[in-house]
């Protein structure tokens, strides 16, 4: 079954190879000549994640699936949440993103936080939502030098290291986008046979 998943990322994409089973070929949106970042306009993750899906198989007529994921912090209301990747501005850096958490968050005791991350997927006979949510705490400062956006920040629950300091495989046995990718292989692998 040939996948294409609904990212420029690379960072991503390479997480997700790994988890997928060799019986399903992953495409990105460069491997399909889409160069252009689909517009996340919704004011959820779920909605996010199916504006993106519907709109690569609306105009590329691709089976496909495409995520959005958000950091929700119990002391800022649940925010970033949606707005997780331009936090601290439209044209920001990962590393804005973490300073303007770590700024928020100065002299606060309670650092309780999630990452959720919801796939959409549209294939020619269904429309399927799947969600991961990863508990956890964010840090006083930036620990690890792997993973990408807040993954420095955030210790998850059970461990004392933060993503940025884990493997990709401890990792993904444990993100939020583990979970959602585990329950998207196990339905690919029902409807694949």
């Amino acid at each position: 079954m040939q996948l294409v998943f609904a990212t420029h990322n690379k960072n991503k994409l390479k997480e997700v190879q790994k988890l997928l089973p060799a019986s399903i070929t992953l495409l990105s949106l460069d491997d399909i000549g889409c160069t252009q970042d689909i517009p996340e306009t919704e004011s959820t993750l779920e909605g996010n994640a199916l504006l993106k899906a519907r709109y690569i198989k609306n105009n590329y007529g691709l089976n496909c699936f495409a995520d959005d994921t958000g950091l929700e912090i119990q002391a800022l209301n649940n925010a970033p949440g949606v707005y997780s990747a331009r936090y601290a501005g439209p044209s920001c850096h990962a590393s804005d993103n973490i300073n303007k958490v770590l700024k928020q968050l100065e002299n606060k005791e309670h650092r309780k936080a999630r990452f959720k991350t919801v796939i959409a997927l549209l294939t020619d006979t269904e429309e399927k939502l799947f969600t991961g949510i990863c508990e956890g705490t964010i840090t006083t400062k930036i620990i690890g030098k792997d993973g990408f956006g807040y993954d420095p920040i955030f210790k998850p629950d059970g461990k004392s290291k933060t993503f940025a300091e884990l493997t990709t495989e401890e990792k993904n046995s444990i993100s939020h986008r583990g979970k959602a990718f585990k329950q998207l292989i196990e339905h690919l692998s029902t409807i694949s046979r």
